[in-house]
């Protein structure tokens, strides 16, 4: 049981780097009241899930299940 405790921390520990860095990555959207006309083309856009952007949005949402399901699962151990 400790073996599999310790893959998961290691595990954890890279999903926690791994998301660091994809949020990093990502464009702020704080552009101001000013480009709400042209943001909502764009964001709203067709093609948006074939963009970097979309795809890092994509990559944020996978490591963030993975480390909500991680963190419960090594937590439940502490509750014992």
């Amino acid at each position: 049981m400790e073996i599999a405790k310790t893959i998961l921390t290691i595990v954890f520990i890279i999903i926690c780097i791994f998301l660091t860095v994809i949020i990093l990555l990502q464009e702020g959207k704080s552009a101001g009241l000013g480009a709400i006309s042209g943001a909502a083309e764009t964001y709203w856009g067709k093609n948006k899930g074939r963009s970097m952007e979309g795809v890092l949005i994509k990559m944020t949402r996978i490591a963030v299940i993975g480390f909500l399901v991680i963190a419960a699962v090594l937590n439940i151990g502490s509750f014992t």
